[in-house]
């Protein structure tokens, strides 16, 4: 495919103007945004993205899994379309641009073709996949596994929040469960914008990060039982503590992952006590083990020592323990030609640019193992992301919906 001239450009101010509108709906309480997946503030997001859609010009088409699908014709009926994708659900105390960035990017791209009045002859589609967060409903990416055929629709459906509520019976709710086989479409290929969500690209003044792998991630629920008992009268020697034995596997993990520094992390996010009262000893925890590597035999070597070492402590503080994998995610490799025509796109544009590995899972991800795939990513200010403090540039934005815009239509192919 011929390549774009280095002269078009998306509308960064229009970009930027619609990911700050759309943050209106779901605000945070300290400027981000709480848009957690298949709520009533879901639904408005999704209902505001679809009126820009039309408004573009695009149809709308959305799947069972609630995956939404905004269709821009090609020339050729018979080619298959290029996808750009993310997602609009947000974490409970999120930012304005993990996700976002990416749907509204992808939207941006299509304002730009059709202000420009470029036709290409593959179609171009931009996704909005349903609960990529994975924090009301775990695990994350649940859509694109199930598109991928990765994850089992009735077990998606099945999946309960911390009220009990079933994904099913809420993606009914909201009206978003669409009419669609979910992962009939079929994809040219797949490419997807996000901020960094870490600080290397900020610290070495670079614009756009190629993403060339992804890291693969493995969650280990752990449950630990004690015995509940008074804090004042219970001897040091009659105790069975479960917090205590937490402690020690917390320690446990950070050592394993130091082990394999400094590609590998570790670390336990979500932690439940009971009956966390002051003072009680607890009787028992439950928390999650999060390992990541672009290393599958680091994964699987941390894994197995996290089980033979939580084991070896439960034994010894006379504690229950039981384990149970929620998430295992290989590593990803991306493919070679859209890493290329995102790395080319950078290039033609005269921004900096570097190879990146990105330490967070994606959509991209999943649907790595259906189509050619790759991603661009953006800085973001100090790293930080899934905190209502993310924030990035709108220089930033603008660069990588550029680099975006190129790649995309590139492999796309512009008619002349």
């Amino acid at each position: 495919m011929a390549a774009p001239g280095e002269n078009l450009r998306i509308n960064g101010a229009r970009l930027w103007e619609s990911i700050h509108e759309i943050a209106k709906i779901g605000p945070g309480v300290a400027g981000g945004s709480n848009r957690q997946t298949l709520t009533d503030e879901d639904a408005e997001g999704r209902a505001l993205f679809q009126s820009w859609c039309e408004a573009a010009g695009l149809e709308m088409g959305v799947d069972a899994m609630g995956t939404m699908f905004a269709t821009r014709a090609g020339t050729d009926p018979e080619a298959l379309p290029v996808f750009i994708g993310s997602h609009l659900d947000t974490q409970p105390t999120g930012g304005r641009y993990d996700g976002v960035l990416g749907v509204l990017g992808g939207l941006e791209v299509v304002r730009t073709l059709n202000d420009l009045g470029i036709k290409t002859k593959h179609p171009i589609i931009v996704a909005n996949w349903t609960n990529e967060e994975g924090t009301r409903f775990a695990p994350a990416m649940v859509a694109s596994g199930v598109f991928a055929g990765a994850i089992d629709q009735d077990w998606a459906y099945g999946r309960t929040d911390a009220k009990g509520l079933r994904f099913g019976d809420e993606l009914e709710r909201i009206g978003w469960k669409g009419p669609e086989a979910v992962g009939a479409r079929k994809i040219h290929a797949y490419f997807e914008l996000h901020i960094e969500q870490g600080p290397i690209l900020e610290a070495e003044g670079k614009d756009i990060g190629v993403v060339t792998h992804g890291q693969g991630t493995y969650w280990t629920q752990l449950t630990l039982t004690g015995v509940a008992a008074h804090t004042g009268s219970t001897p040091m020697p009659m105790r069975k503590n479960a917090g205590l034995g937490m402690a020690r596997i917390l320690q446990l993990v950070d050592e394993i992952a130091w082990s394999h520094a400094p590609d590998a992390v570790g670390a336990a996010g979500h932690i439940d006590v009971f009956p966390n009262s002051r003072n009680v000893i607890p009787g028992k925890v439950v928390f999650t083990v999060d390992f990541r590597s672009p290393d599958l035999a680091v994964l699987q070597d941390m894994e197995k020592r996290l089980y033979e070492g939580a084991q070896k402590i439960a034994d010894e503080m006379g504690l229950g323990l039981e384990l149970e994998n929620v998430n295992r995610f290989d590593p990803v490799t991306f493919d070679a030609g859209c890493v290329k025509a995102i790395r080319d796109a950078a290039e033609r544009l005269g921004y900096s640019h570097r190879d990146i590995i990105s330490g967070a899972g994606h959509d991209a991800c999943w649907i790595n193992r259906v189509a050619p795939t790759a991603m661009v990513m953006c800085p973001c200010v100090g790293g930080l992301s899934h905190n209502e403090a993310e924030e990035i540039s709108q220089e930033w934005a603008a660069a990588g919906a550029d680099v975006l815009f190129h790649a995309v239509i590139e492999t796309a192919g512009i008619v002349e």
